[in-house]
């Protein structure tokens, strides 16, 4: 009989992150997450574990009480997957101190994951597969820290500028799944209300705002350590060159529509944050963020409006965010779309939670609810 294989956890590839800490049994396996750079986040983890011939695995993250948002392992369960394309929700406990993960085994190879991951090279064939239409212009904004390029993808020709960004935060993998979605029904020559809104604006899109954090393993930051989506106010290039590019570009085109999609490590619901509370805040746009919760919340039963963050107080938002700066600077509807690592309590699924194909199909009901409210979101002087 062959003796077992020393168990290994691995972590050394795209996205990932976790360090072992003891390995000596299959039934008791423990890892540790590293914080992002700046020593401020940690959540994320994405690591493959190995040599236990199949055994069934019990994997204890030992410094879980040390994340930052130590509240989103209540209730959560982990994902796993034996061949990186289908994640499963598997047992999961959190004691205050360790979270627990248990797989039933069964297979060689086991990965584990925060979210089901989305890796640079995936980004890459998105990106790849985006510009095979004609309509699209691919372009690279710039250079990140770690000199990966900022891509940006247009298309469209109305004279509506529509902005849609993902993934500021890179362990927020379900941003860039819901970009996937965006994309392939924007870019459906067969769908009618894809046409009729690349007629009817001008789309630039960013599917991944921090592919540095990203390739790192991050949860938060980039490869300085900023949080970007807190840096909207004062980007630079030796700090945030990301926010600074997407910035600069925005004041040549002018945004009249801005959605930024999240993730949020503790709501267990779909929801929209608008830009209340920023100084200018008028009517129209207050009209225009209610109109679009409301047209998705009637296409989509995996949205609602029920749960959200609390609205900032008149005048207090802050502007370092992007919804908020975006709309106090150009006066349009921007929006956060944030979507559960847990699932969405209000139609949750047993087996797989909230998941890449219902984030896919989340976008497509966002591009359903744009089309309901398009003739809203003319520009103050065509109204």
């Amino acid at each position: 009989m062959l003796a077992l294989v020393s168990i290994r956890v691995s972590s050394a590839f795209d996205g990932g992150n976790g360090e072992a800490v003891q390995t000596d049994s299959p039934d008791d396996v423990r890892v540790r997450i590293v914080k992002d750079v700046g020593d401020r986040f940690m959540q994320w983890f994405y690591f493959r574990v190995t040599g236990h011939a199949g055994a069934p695995l019990t994997v204890r993250i030992v410094n879980a009480h040390e994340g930052s948002y130590r509240a989103g392992y209540e209730g959560y369960r982990a994902v796993a997957s034996t061949d990186r394309k289908q994640w499963v929700r598997v047992p999961t406990e959190y004691d205050g101190t360790q979270l627990t993960i248990r797989h039933p085994g069964g297979a060689d190879a086991v990965w584990l994951a925060y979210f089901a991951p989305f890796s640079m090279e995936r980004h890459a064939d998105l990106i790849a597969r985006c510009q095979q239409h004609p309509s699209v212009t691919l372009e690279s904004l710039g250079h990140t820290l770690d000199g990966q390029d900022l891509d940006l993808l247009r298309f469209g020709e109305g004279p509506l500028q529509a902005w849609v960004i993902a993934r500021q935060h890179p362990g927020e993998t379900m941003a860039e799944h819901w970009m996937e979605g965006f994309l392939a029904r924007m870019l459906d020559d067969a769908d009618p209300v894809a046409r009729r809104l690349r007629e009817a604006a001008t789309f630039h899109v960013v599917p991944n705002m921090n592919p540095d954090g990203s390739r790192r393993g991050h949860l938060r930051t980039n490869a300085a350590g900023e949080n970007l989506n807190r840096a909207w106010m004062e980007p630079s290039m030796e700090k945030s060159p990301e926010v600074y590019l997407v910035r600069q570009r925005m004041e040549a085109t002018g945004v009249h529509f801005c959605l930024d999609v999240h993730g949020d490590e503790e709501l267990p619901f779909n929801f929209i944050a608008g830009a209340d509370g920023v100084p200018s805040l008028t009517e129209r746009q207050a009209g225009w963020l209610t109109e679009y919760r409301s047209a998705l919340a009637r296409i989509s039963p995996d949205f609602q409006t029920q749960h959200g963050y609390a609205p900032a107080a008149p005048g207090q938002a802050n502007l370092r965010l992007c919804t908020n700066w975006v709309a106090e600077r150009f006066g349009g509807l921007a929006m956060t779309l944030e979507q559960p690592f847990k699932d969405a309590s209000n139609h949750p699924d047993p087996v797989f939670g909230w998941s890449p194909a219902r984030c896919r199909n989340l976008a497509s009901d966002c591009i359903a609810a744009l089309w309901a409210i398009l003739p809203e979101l003319a520009p103050e002087s065509d109204a």
